[in-house]
């Protein structure tokens, strides 16, 4: 279990739910500020940006390599620094939109891309770290934020196990205690076919660590099936209106959807229960009213049994149905009123 803002995060506690902005705020911080009510409003746990300028993450570039390949279904051919320019959040964004987040009720914190992120980060008091993962294989960085001594999310998109393994340990060395690795498909949108959750189990085992999704899917399917799965967080990309675009506007919920996804990923949660079969307490009564054989009209001491005056009906509390072929023809012993549960000592 860890814990963000003094709320546990782990299997026995119904799923964290963090919004991710990223680029939906479109360059507007008001739409930014609107969206971090619109995360508080549908209940979710925590708002999440993403820390870089276009000049952390790459250079003005032109050229194949800086490029996206023609084909992307959101970003095809564009440079990956006007991409960036289009997509990041103005530093000076940060505090007021913490601040808001905080007003609202949410943890609010960020995903740092080089260190001159952590340090903005911290001095915004940010309770927790998340590691995208295109940073997974950038083990300084993750040794950074895990040295600030606070939780840390790390996402595995793309990763192998030996990356992922090589990053938990940094992770670890670097004096975290609290971290949580996330399943992920890093492409936009993903494709539910490739999010292959019977891996969380595996992530889990692999790692000993509390383990979620990250979610580029449509929806909120891939999300519940995740928490069937034995995930514990949540991430989805959030937006005011997908009609209004932006860069992840078209993968993103909008806040009824992200309220639906609060609601069902806690419904989705207790009903996982426990590993056992038999009647539940809230059967009981039910339990009641399970077949039985009854007599069905009153019968005289002598009289046959006949599938005219027994026959198997609700409530329980007669002999079960089954009995049905033993007891025709038998003698009644006594005489029996109507609506008497057949017993063995009544024939």
């Amino acid at each position: 279990m860890i814990s963000i803002a003094g709320r546990p995060i782990g299997a026995e506690h119904p799923p964290y739910v963090v919004a991710e902005l990223s680029g939906n705020h479109n360059g507007s911080l008001e739409r930014a500020l609107d969206i971090v009510d619109a995360v508080a409003a549908a209940g979710a746990h925590a708002l999440k940006l993403q820390t870089y300028r276009p000049d952390t993450l790459t250079i003005d570039a032109d050229g194949p390599a800086f490029r996206l390949g023609d084909d992307h279904d959101l970003w095809g051919g564009e440079r990956l620094y006007q991409l960036f320019e289009r997509a990041h959040t103005p530093w000076e964004w940060h505090e007021p939109i913490f601040e808001r987040a905080r007003e609202r009720g949410l943890a609010a914190f960020s995903s740092p891309f080089d260190p001159t992120a952590v340090e903005l980060l911290e001095k915004l008091g940010v309770p927790a770290y998340k590691i995208a993962s295109s940073e997974i294989v950038d083990l300084p960085l993750i040794r950074l934020a895990a040295a600030t001594g606070k939780p840390l999310i790390i996402s595995t998109g793309m990763a192998t196990i030996g990356e992922i393994h090589a990053a938990v340990d940094a992770a670890r060395a670097a004096g975290c205690t609290q971290l949580a690795v996330l399943s992920c498909t890093a492409s936009y949108p993903a494709a539910p076919s490739e999010s292959n959750l019977r891996a969380l189990p595996l992530l889990s085992t692999l790692t000993g660590e509390v383990v979620g999704i990250s979610d580029h899917t449509y929806g909120l399917g891939a999300a519940l099936a995740g928490v069937a799965l034995g995930a514990c967080l949540i991430e989805k990309h959030v937006t005011l209106s997908r009609a209004d675009g932006g860069v992840d506007a078209a993968f993103s919920l909008e806040p009824a959807e992200l309220a639906a996804l609060v609601t069902e990923s806690e419904r989705a949660w207790e009903s996982l229960g426990s590993p056992v079969i038999g009647p539940r307490p809230s059967e009981r009564e039910g339990l009641r009213f399970r077949r039985s054989l009854y007599v069905v009209r009153d019968v005289r001491a002598g009289e046959r049994v006949t599938a005219e005056n027994v026959r198997s009906i609700r409530p329980a509390g007669g002999l079960p149905p089954e009995t049905a072929r033993e007891v025709m023809g038998r003698a009644f012993t006594r005489d029996v009123p109507f609506g008497t549960p057949l017993t063995w000592d009544l024939i």
